[in-house]
């Protein structure tokens, strides 16, 4: 249903839980909450496709029109919010997912918006909705992705020797629960990659559960860099958008990077690239960016 078959139902129910559907339908984050507005009951505030063609502006002022009291957005989308001069006096919370959230967003959230609740959370198409903060006690725990959900199991294992790592140890992140895909249609050997013999999902997430159960997502396994390795070319690059004006060069970069990170993390090149290409819910297309290589 779209935005405007609420209007009766939202001014005739005043604190009434009113959700934006920011994230879209066939996103595990915007599915999940289709399913619990319908479990739930809430009043589910659908953005209309004039909303949509207007961007960020078009989202808020809906969430402002219809006093939405919770949003659901992918990182770029809250530091969009954030920079923003909307007002949202009505919003409690905003769950947060799709991609890892950078400190130094959320630390810029809470001082533009200290009466919210951020929360944020971890799940995939494959999994389903894993974890999510859900109360302030649990917000306080600024970079976790909140506890695991009952019902599903989760362990840690040393992405080299597969064996089952202790609190606070860095490693790929495995799920077993009613709730994961048996498979990919179609597709038996993606399947049988993505399982153990156990059942185990492997989940291609570099994470670790700290001593209060809470998960921490650190990076895409396939995104880690193995440096130095000359034959297969997996060096340190950096694709970087000049802000509008900006004459920043390469070396400029380099330095710059290379004052805060450890020797083998420099950036070896530099490409600047007219943007960052994104998909619906936020999450930056990475195999749209290994296009750029060729001009190199």
């Amino acid at each position: 249903m779209g935005a405007g078959l609420h209007a009766q139902h939202v001014k005739s129910r005043k604190g009434v839980e009113r959700n934006l559907m920011s994230a879209p339908m066939f996103h595990s984050m915007g599915f999940s909450s289709v399913l619990n507005g319908l479990a739930q009951g809430l009043t589910m505030v659908v953005i209309t496709a004039a909303a949509a063609r207007a961007g960020l502006r078009g989202m808020l002022e809906a969430a402002e029109r219809w006093e939405v009291t919770e949003i659901m957005a992918a990182p770029p989308l809250l530091l969009g919010i954030t920079k923003d001069r909307c007002r949202l006096k009505s919003l409690v919370r905003v769950v947060c997912g799709g991609a890892p959230l950078p400190t130094s967003v959320a630390e810029q959230f809470r001082r533009r918006f200290p009466h919210v609740d951020l929360r944020t959370g971890y799940g995939s198409t494959e999994a389903g909705v894993v974890s999510v903060m859900v109360d302030r006690d649990e917000c306080s725990h600024v970079g976790s992705a909140g506890r695991i959900f009952h019902g599903i199991e989760a362990k840690i294992i040393d992405i080299v020797t597969g064996e089952h790592l202790s609190i606070g140890q860095k490693g790929e992140l495995c799920l077993r629960s009613p709730f994961i895909m048996t498979g990919y249609v179609g597709d038996d050997e993606a399947t049988a990659a993505a399982f153990d013999s156990e059942s185990w999902l492997k989940t291609g997430d570099l994470c670790y559960i700290d001593q209060d159960g809470f998960l921490f997502v650190v990076d895409r396994l396939k995104e880690l860099i193995k440096y130095p390795h000359e034959e297969a070319g997996e060096i340190p690059m950096a694709l970087v958008v000049r802000q509008p004006g900006s004459k920043i060069t390469e070396a400029q970069v380099m330095e710059h990077v290379a004052k805060q990170v450890a020797p083998y993390k420099k950036v070896r090149k530099v490409l600047f690239i007219d943007s960052i290409p994104r998909s619906p819910a936020g999450k930056i297309l990475r195999r749209q960016l290994s296009s750029h290589l060729s001009r190199l």
